[in-house]
C-alpha cells in the first residue's frame, strides 16, 4: 500500500514538473504563431528570418562561437592533459580559477576589460578587428567553467598515463600524442563543452552590447523592445537549437561509447 502511494506521489510530481516546463513553452509557441489576426501562421518566423540584421547578427555570433570553441580547446586540452600527467596536485588551484566567471559579475568583468584595453599600451577597442579579439577573449573566459569541466570529466574516464606511455613507446611526440591519441578519446567530452560554449556565445548580451559589436544577444533585446511576436519566435528557435545541440551530444557520446566497447 505504501509503495502504491509513493508511486502515485512520484507520478503527480512528475506531471506537475512537466506542466511547469511545457505550459510556458506552449504559450510562447502559440503566441509566436498569432502575428496574423485570427489564424495560426509562421509569419513571425518569416519576418525574423528575412531580416538582414538578424542574419548578420547570427552570422557574427556563430563565427565568434566557432572561434571561441577553437581557442578554448587549444588552451584547455593541453592544460588539463599536462595537469593530469605532470602536476595533479595543481588541480584544486585550477578548479578555483575556472569558477571565477561564476563569482565575478559579467558587468564588472566587461567594465574591467574596457578600462584595461581601451587605452595605451594595449588599446584593443580602436578597430573592429581588435575589438573582436577582445570579445573572443571575453567569451573564452566566460565559457571556461563549462569547457574545462567537460574536458576534465573526459580525462577522468581514460588512462592518460597509460595512453601516453604507449604512444611514446611507438615514437610519438607530444603533439601527436595530444591530437592523435588523447583528443579522439575525448570526442564526446570536447563536443559537449563546445556546444555549451556555442550556446553561451549565441545568447550572450553584455559583452556584445558594451563592446558595440553586432552580436545576436543585443539584437534580440532590441527586437524585444520594438516588436511583440518576433521575440517569441526567436525564443522558440533558440529552444529548438538547444535541443538539436543536446541531440548531437547524445549521438556523438553514444558513438564514442560503442567504439570503446567494440575496440574500433
Amino acid at each position: 500500500m505504501n509503495a502504491k502511494k509513493t508511486n502515485w506521489w512520484a507520478l503527480l510530481w512528475a506531471v506537475i514538473g512537466l506542466l511547469y516546463f511545457f505550459v510556458p513553452l506552449y504559450g510562447t509557441l502559440d503566441f509566436s504563431l498569432r502575428m496574423q489576426r485570427g489564424v495560426l501562421s509562421l509569419k513571425a518566423y518569416q519576418v525574423v528570418l528575412a531580416d538582414p540584421q538578424f542574419l548578420a547578427s547570427f552570422r557574427y555570433s556563430a563565427t565568434m562561437g566557432l572561434i571561441t570553441i577553437l581557442v578554448s580547446v587549444l588552451i584547455f586540452l593541453p592544460t588539463v592533459y599536462w595537469m593530469y600527467l605532470k602536476v595533479p596536485q595543481a588541480r584544486p588551484i585550477v578548479e578555483i580559477i575556472t569558477i571565477l566567471p561564476f563569482v565575478i559579475p559579467v558587468i564588472v568583468f566587461v567594465f574591467g576589460l574596457i578600462r584595461t584595453f581601451s587605452g595605451s599600451p594595449f588599446q584593443l577597442t580602436a578597430t573592429p578587428f581588435k575589438t573582436d579579439i577582445l570579445i573572443t577573449t571575453g567569451y573564452v573566459i566566460l565559457s571556461m567553467p563549462y569547457m574545462y569541466r567537460a574536458i576534465d570529466v573526459g580525462m577522468r574516464s581514460i588512462d592518460v598515463r597509460g595512453l601516453t606511455e604507449a604512444a611514446q613507446s611507438l615514437g610519438s611526440n607530444w603533439a601527436q600524442i595530444l591530437f592523435n591519441v588523447i583528443l579522439p578519446n575525448l570526442r564526446g567530452a570536447v563536443l559537449s563543452g563546445s556546444l555549451i560554449t556555442f550556446a553561451l556565445v549565441i545568447g550572450e548580451l553584455i559583452l556584445g552590447d558594451f563592446l558595440a559589436r553586432p552580436a545576436l544577444g543585443p539584437y534580440m533585446v532590441q527586437v524585444g523592445r520594438d516588436t511583440a511576436y518576433q521575440p517569441s519566435a526567436m525564443a522558440m528557435m533558440s529552444w529548438g537549437l538547444t535541443w538539436i545541440c543536446l541531440g548531437l551530444i547524445q549521438l556523438v557520446a553514444r558513438g564514442s561509447n560503442s567504439q570503446t566497447l567494440t575496440g574500433r
